[in-house]
């Protein structure tokens, strides 16, 4: 599958265009709403091993937020990388994002231990703006735009292991 093209509004008070990294592999990664205790979680691991994924790798994160909720909890993180939101939901329609309430359980009940870490760092969701059951997805993407694994999460932490991202932007550098 060739993956389409995505224009949105960044934190960095820019429109991004999924032109500007044409040509460079990369992860799209789909996040649930910005306050979202994993999903900042997530964020703070992606950040923090940015570079163990070579220069010509990137990551694109889309969240299931407005903008200005969005650049409120994510500014904070000084992510190497754009991030977006989808308030209206455009792009989690195209890519087949899931909702899952049993998911949502499934998150607090089996990632307790993950939650009360992120809460502890501050990630607390006291504005919830976008939808509680959105479900998160990594989608692995080639230098010439092909997906190559799309990995959708079976419960509110649930995103592809880094060291799988790591694996994926290595071989990517040698192609």
């Amino acid at each position: 599958m060739k993956i389409k093209n995505i224009i949105l509004p960044a934190i960095d008070g820019t429109i991004f265009d999924m032109h500007s990294i044409a040509g460079k592999p990369f992860m799209l990664s789909f996040f649930r709403f910005a306050s979202c205790p994993f999903c900042n979680m997530r964020m703070h691991e992606l950040v923090k091993r940015y570079g163990e994924l070579g220069d010509d790798f990137t990551i694109v994160a889309l969240f299931d937020s407005p903008i200005d909720n969005l650049t409120l909890h994510a500014e904070g993180h000084n992510a190497p990388f754009p991030i977006l939101a989808d308030e209206d939901n455009w792009y989690y329609k195209q890519y087949g994002i899931k909702h899952s309430v049993l998911g949502v359980i499934k998150g607090m009940l089996f990632r307790m231990p993950t939650l009360i870490q992120g809460m502890a760092k501050g990630y607390i969701p006291t504005t919830i703006k976008g939808s509680m059951t959105t479900m998160p997805a990594d989608f692995l993407v080639t230098s010439n735009g092909m997906v190559h694994q799309a990995y959708y999460g079976k419960d509110e932490g649930d995103h592809l292991p880094f060291d799988r991202i790591k694996e994926f932007s290595h071989q990517q550098s040698f192609e």
